[in-house]
């Protein structure tokens, strides 16, 4: 019943974070949109590593996180490594796929891989930093697998709408992301929850930068302007 219990919390999440970005990026102009190239490129590299596992038995061991190996490139080679069987893989592949789409469409494609890469390197460290890990995952369920830096970067659609819009129902869907990440990491010590929290607060961070570095610029073209 536990599994069941957090199977169905963790996919709830994910059907927020992708109505959030539904929302903030707008359902009808979905059509119109360019090809987001940085989540076909994702898409495409996930789909390369669950095609290399099936050909080569020894893809695993050579590529996953599993700390008791040495290895740099594993940290993020074990991204695109799967290991939650074919249900597992194709959900990872999927989610990936739409969340990366929806980021780019509002982040754009530079931002959409850096808030990725960010949600592969940093929620580690920051568990690290504030004490709720020591160290490196012994669990073999976290040696591999794309769901952490996608719930990583959903979560950062949940920040975009909460700032584009002034509906009630999209602020309480937006807020229930981190709330219900917070919630579902401290009742089922669930990874998921904890990453989508620190994904809510980079988006938060990125989405300040942005609009101040738009601001600035349009401050400085309004001066260019009076020069005339």
């Amino acid at each position: 019943m536990g599994a069941i219990v957090f199977n169905v919390t963790t996919a709830a999440l994910m059907i927020m974070m992708l109505n959030c970005g539904l929302g903030v990026v707008g359902r009808d102009a979905l059509r119109r949109r360019p090809i987001p190239w940085a989540a076909v490129t994702l898409t495409a590299i996930a789909v390369g590593g669950v095609l290399l596992q099936l050909v080569w038995s020894g893809a695993m061991h050579a590529l996953d996180a599993d700390p008791a190996r040495s290895g740099w490139w594993r940290e993020f080679t074990s991204v695109f490594m799967q290991n939650g069987g074919v249900f597992g893989a194709l959900w990872n592949v999927v989610t990936l796929a739409v969340v990366a789409a929806l980021a780019q469409w509002y982040w754009g494609g530079t931002l959409t891989l850096g808030l990725f890469i960010a949600g592969i390197v940093l929620p580690g460290r920051i568990d690290t930093l504030l004490g709720f890990g020591d160290g490196p995952s012994t669990d073999p369920r976290n040696f591999a697998g794309s769901s952490g830096a996608t719930y990583f970067l959903g979560a950062s659609l949940a920040l975009a709408l909460l700032t584009s819009t002034r509906v009630p129902k999209e602020i309480a869907l937006a807020i229930g992301v981190p709330v219900l990440g917070l919630a579902m990491w401290l009742a089922q010590d669930n990874g998921h929850g904890l990453v989508s929290v620190y994904g809510f607060a980079l988006g938060a961070a990125a989405w300040a930068a942005r609009t101040r570095w738009r601001g600035g610029n349009t401050n400085s073209n309004r001066l260019i302007e009076r020069a005339r």
